[in-house]
């Protein structure tokens, strides 16, 4: 067997490099490139490592090692899952600050590789800078961190280990059911050692993503259960995206009448003018979607997790006699709630369920009412998102205002706080990949770099960021990163003086304001500063301004689309003001005891709410 003496850094980067994948009709490179901030941990091995390989595994510089692997899933999740990035850090700080993002990409069930560099395997130096020292256990590093955020981790100890390390971690990466973070930390001496690999490691390889098949006892439980169903209803997950599915659940629902609720991470798999697109279902849904689930006789559930955002905490689907069918990929995902399962690939699995159903369609009544619903939460969205002329409008009216200047080729990014919640319930979609919000772990600091990664994912699409000034101050630093790279963004910052959603959650559960709000925070006596967000994107090479109310952020975002580079505009809202309509109970824990009637008051009501869970 003829091999090729390479260090351990060298076989990694040639690896990655020789895979690719099939997506939409061609095979493509599988890896787009590598984010990297180096340190002494990486530098020297996969840092030289990567220097010759530029041209085919490109290496990008960032500037947060958090948000650059934030910006390599946001990559992977606007490419279905089908085309990924890499991340490499030093020891330390930089791993652990990756740590939050493999959090996101595990609980959202997107891939990544995340490639820490580690302390020295061979120990010889000890302790080396950034080492963090466990007294009774020396094969212990910060890297152990990523070990419960990962789907896969293994810390390569040898460069030999490659061999059987690096095809599982891909394996991972791809999988549909356990698809997640994958981490191998990378021990900065081992980086260095070199070893004969067999030149077949690194040829090249088409990967295609595997679709499983429905059973088909589960499939004609599934069936049986729709057969005798007058009012179906439909809830739609990440997984008809990363399935491909959209077009087929869009035909599904059309030839059988049967409407169809989104998840925050399934929002768009049906454009909201679909005659059967009932909009968003839950704690942040629409009026007509969460109607539609109390009165269902049986919900289709497909690729969702179902998890309390969806379900109302176990309490949006109340019928005692309801039959909850969930369609995925994973055995994990589709037992819960006492569902019937249906395990397979939603695309797949809604062709086999077609094929069954034969002329079956859900009552005239049941089409009717959906209808009229549709109708009347279409007049709801009209009018909370029209501008009032206020000095300081609402979240719901900038989202109408930027919805109306996206066109068909806009794709809005959001992460944490009211904003997601405004726009699951607002944002009307134009279909898939026009809406891309993370709330699976609702990180704030998501928003500036996830648009970077979708823009690299889909550069023909104008990417809107929608990011509040909280957010904003946690993680701006990828601003620089888009306009360095030449990856425009339109980011509408909403400065609402402090963390406007966790205020109205405190004061909802009875509390006072407090340490929310900045003016409700200790401050020296003149309070907390001003911030001109646009001055300080200005300072990061973006184009930016500052506007005031609606009318005059209408006319801003023409300007910003009509811009070459990053533009940023700034405004104030109101952080008091959230949209009434819609919605359903959100389980959040009230203190069984307090000192404040209001928080009492608030238990009562939190405690008559649980009744109406289901176990």
């Amino acid at each position: 067997m003829r091999s090729i003496r390479l260090t351990m850094a060298q076989a990694l980067v040639k690896y990655l490099a020789a895979q690719r994948i099939e997506h939409e009709g061609r095979e493509v490179p599988l890896f787009e490139g590598v984010f990297a901030i180096f340190g002494h941990g990486n530098v020297a091995g996969l840092g030289e490592a990567l220097y010759h390989a530029q041209d085919a595994l490109p290496t990008l510089r960032a500037h947060n090692e958090q948000t650059m692997a934030h910006a390599a899933i946001a990559f992977a999740k606007a490419n279905g899952r089908r085309r990924l990035m890499a991340a490499t850090s030093s020891i330390g700080p930089g791993a652990t600050n990756m740590v939050t993002a493999a959090a996101l990409a595990h609980a959202n069930r997107l891939p990544v590789l995340l490639l820490p560099g580690d302390t020295f395997a061979t120990r010889e130096p000890d302790p080396v800078l950034q080492q963090v020292e466990h007294f009774g256990d020396p094969t212990v590093t910060v890297n152990d961190c990523f070990r419960p955020v990962s789907r896969y981790f293994d810390r390569i100890t040898r460069p030999e280990q490659l061999l059987t390390s690096l095809p599982q971690a891909i394996a991972t990466l791809l999988d549909p059911e356990h698809c997640g973070p994958a981490t191998l930390a990378l021990p900065q001496d081992v980086q260095t050692f070199a070893y004969d690999y067999p030149e077949t490691f690194f040829v090249p390889r088409v990967h295609r993503i595997r679709r499983p098949q429905p059973d088909p006892r589960e499939l004609e439980a599934a069936i049986a259960a729709l057969t005798q169903a007058d009012r179906p209803l439909i809830i739609a997950g990440g997984g008809v995206h990363y399935a491909g599915a959209c077009e087929r659940l869009a035909a599904f629902a059309k030839a059988h009448g049967v409407p169809v609720a989104e998840t925050q991470a399934g929002k768009g798999a049906l454009a909201d003018s679909h005659p059967c697109a009932a909009g968003a279902i839950g704690v942040t849904g629409s009026e007509a979607a969460n109607r539609l689930a109390e009165q269902a006789d049986v919900i289709l559930a497909v690729g969702t997790r179902l998890q309390d955002f969806t379900t109302g905490s176990r309490a949006l689907f109340e019928r005692d006699d309801l039959t909850l069918v969930a369609l995925n990929v994973g055995r994990f995902d589709s037992h819960k709630h006492h569902a019937l399962p249906l395990i397979g690939d939603a695309l797949d699995g809604l062709e086999a369920l077609e094929a069954g159903l034969a002329e079956w369609r859900a009552s005239d009544a049941w089409r009717e009412r959906v209808g009229g619903l549709k109708r009347e939460w279409a007049e709801v969205v009209a009018r909370v998102t029209a501008d009032e002329g206020r000095d300081l409008p609402t979240d719901a009216q900038v989202i109408g205002a930027v919805n109306r200047q996206a066109d068909a080729d806009g794709t809005v990014v959001c992460a944490a706080g009211g904003l997601p919640g405004e726009l699951h319930k607002l944002w009307q979609c134009s279909g898939p990949g026009s809406y891309h919000v993370e709330y699976g772990f609702s990180c704030m600091g998501y928003e500036i770099a996830g648009g970077l990664g979708v823009k690299m994912a889909r550069p023909e699409r104008e990417v809107y960021v929608m990011v509040g000034d909280g957010s904003y101050l946690m993680h701006n630093s990828e601003l620089a990163t888009s306009v360095m790279l030449g990856h425009k963004l339109v980011v509408v910052v909403l400065d609402n003086r402090g963390f406007g959603c966790i205020n109205r959650l405190q004061q909802a559960t009875g509390g006072a304001g407090f340490n929310n709000l900045l003016e409700d925070c200790r401050t020296v006596p003149d309070g907390a500063p001003k911030m001109d967000f646009a001055a300080h994107a200005r300072s990061l090479g973006c184009q930016a301004e500052s506007v005031s109310g609606i009318a005059e952020l209408e006319r801003a975002l023409v300007r910003a689309r009509q811009a070459s580079g990053t533009y940023v505009i700034a405004l104030d809202t109101d952080p008091l003001l959230s949209t009434a309509e819609g919605g359903a109970w959100w389980e959040v824990a009230v203190p069984e005891v307090s000192e404040r009637e209001q928080v009492n008051e608030a238990y009562r009501g939190y405690r008559e709410a649980k009744r109406r869970q289901h176990r």
